[in-house]
């Protein structure tokens, strides 16, 4: 697929001039760069981005760099003691996904005492970082707003939505949740709103329940979900309460679960993010700031967060994924193989759709 790296409208601007490098230059491509993972409830942490930043990073450094590798498994306590770790080990820089956005800022902020600089992946943590990519948050929610309201069509306030937002502690989840909103209200009734905890199904399973034991199953008419894990526990929830058909639900990260489930017609839509051009920002990033040199032919935008303004960023766009563009993207793209969308139990709904 290709991918424009042209910047993105709904990050902040920021003047001022560039940022140099902490870190002291490393002896050449021999670098050990420290990869820390958020958690491992969503399939794409370890099935995408950490083969996709190693495979990139060994590209760049002709295979002489040490990637040390640690997943949080959804704890920031677990993540700091990870970042004291890569400090001890003295990798030459970081990549962090982080688990809370303000409760990382610390261990930030020694990395950086200890001349170590930090790429922000995906979330834009606290503390002073130098470098951030991920996709235009924003815009996620607004995709997933407009394919709702598309899905609804003329019936949009004819009954009530549930939102489901994810984790307080994700700063994307934020992000996501104001992009639907500046699509969705005025123009739908938003019966009830959930932050979700931990990003987990089950909460959304259980918020959803709730949700339809207080509106009514019969009045729901559509569901925001923020991705497709929680989707998933949503729809559980909506075929549980005996819906049928089920009202449209939306989704993000185009797992393998949720595209079937868009292949069946369960999950209205999911929200393709490209993983391989972000993950190789962040590589690319890494790299040279490990080697004491800038990344400034990729920086298409420049971030503030509540600690840190003008952050060098690369945001990449995303794609609506529905029924239609199924073969033109994740397939397209390589992500999986139409074998693999298309087993035994939706395989007569891939042929339906034109996909084999």
């Amino acid at each position: 697929m290709a991918v424009s790296l042209a910047a993105c409208g709904s990050a902040k601007e920021a003047g001022g001039g560039e940022k140099k490098p902490s870190g002291s230059a490393a002896a050449g491509d021999a670098i050990k760069v420290g990869l820390l993972l958020p958690e491992n409830q969503t399939a794409r942490y370890e099935k995408f981005d950490k083969p996709l930043i190693e495979k990139k990073i060994a590209d760049l450094t002709g295979g002489k760099a040490q990637v040390v590798y640690a997943n949080a498994k959804q704890d920031a306590t677990t993540q700091n003691s990870q970042v004291d770790t890569m400090i001890t080990n003295k990798v030459n820089v970081l990549i962090v996904d982080a688990v809370d956005a303000k409760a990382i800022a610390g261990s930030v902020k020694k990395a950086k005492d200890a001349g170590i600089p930090v790429v922000a992946y995906d979330r834009l943590a606290e503390g002073p970082i130098d470098g951030y990519t991920s996709f235009d948050n924003e815009e996620v929610g607004k995709v997933q707003g407009k394919a709702l309201l598309e899905a609804l069509g003329d019936k949009a306030k004819d009954g009530q939505i549930v939102m489901m937002n994810g984790s307080v502690t994700d700063p994307n989840a934020a992000l996501f949740k104001k992009g639907a909103h500046s699509v969705l209200d005025g123009k739908v009734n938003i019966g009830k709103e959930y932050d979700t905890k931990e990003w987990k199904p089950e909460n959304a399973n259980t918020n959803m329940a709730g949700a339809l034991s207080a509106l009514g199953k019969d009045k729901v008419i559509g569901v925001y979900s923020a991705n497709d894990g929680m989707a998933g526990g949503i729809i559980t929830a909506l075929k549980a309460a005996g819906l049928n058909p089920l009202p449209p639900v939306t989704g993000q990260d185009a797992e393998l679960a949720g595209v079937q489930r868009i292949v069946a017609g369960e999950q209205f839509m999911s929200v393709y993010k490209p993983y391989a051009p972000e993950a190789a920002a962040a590589a690319e990033m890494a790299v040279a700031l490990a080697q004491g040199k800038k990344a400034d032919d990729i920086i298409n935008n420049k971030v503030d967060s509540p600690t840190t303004k003008g952050v060098p960023s690369v945001l990449i766009p995303v794609v609506s994924l529905t029924k239609s563009n199924i073969k033109d993207t994740v397939v397209k793209d390589g992500v999986y193989t139409v074998d693999e969308i298309c087993t035994d139990k939706y395989a007569a709904a891939c042929a339906a759709i034109g996909l084999k």
